[in-house]
């Protein structure tokens, strides 16, 4: 469950106020609005990567306002994939177990059964270089994965891609979320997207956030 209560975000001349929603537990989300609504700052904002100024973040019942990223069991997925340059695809998807020191065959096992799930198998040696837009997305989707999060959050990640890999992606995300038991809150400007993958649809606009009946 994501829950945010009267919240109030204010980075240099930009601010959000008294925003509240919710997101169910189990439930796929999706926020909506004009580029520069402050959907990103939202978002980053409930990841801890932007500081709160009032209000309440909630994830699965308990009060996580003041917690710092990695204690939120959140996995994020920002808008540019952020896929490190010198680290395989393995890497990529090892990387935030073996920071919180997962024992190596966990590891090891993790890394097979996400690779299994987004079909990365055939590429676990390649680096971003030699992937393609889809290719790379699933690897950010697999990255923040990796340590089994209860909240998953994507900045527009499909908005560079075309609409042949989009549509495969749209399945991919569902039966992720499926498989993965995480509630989802996805940021989008495409209705496309809002009505291939939303339980819940939200809009931000003016500065308030209502219900998206589409």
């Amino acid at each position: 469950m994501i829950a945010v209560e009267h919240l109030h975000v204010h980075v240099g001349s930009f601010e959000l106020k008294d925003l509240s929603f919710e997101v169910p537990q189990g439930r796929f989300g999706v926020l909506m609005g004009k580029t520069g609504t402050g959907k990103t700052t939202l978002l980053e904002a409930i990841c801890g990567l932007k500081p709160v100024v009032a209000g309440i973040i909630r994830l699965n019942g308990g009060d996580v306002t003041r917690l710092k990223p990695a204690g939120r069991g959140i996995g994020y997925v920002p808008q540019d994939g952020a896929l490190f340059s010198s680290m395989t695809v393995r890497e990529h998807l090892a990387f935030a177990p073996a920071i919180r020191k997962w024992e190596r065959q966990a590891i090891r096992d993790r890394v097979a059964e996400l690779a299994e799930l987004l079909g990365l198998t055939a590429l676990l040696d390649r680096r971003p270089q030699g992937l393609s837009g889809g290719e790379a997305q699933r690897v950010a989707l697999g990255r923040a994965l990796a340590c089994r999060p209860t909240i998953l959050c994507l900045d527009e990640p499909l908005s560079a891609l075309d609409e042949d890999t989009k549509a495969g992606l749209y399945d991919l995300l569902l039966s992720v979320r499926q498989r993965e038991r995480v509630t989802a809150l996805y940021v989008t400007h495409s209705r496309e997207d809002a009505e291939r993958l939303a339980d819940v649809r939200l809009r931000l606009d003016n500065g308030t956030i209502v219900a998206d009946g589409g």
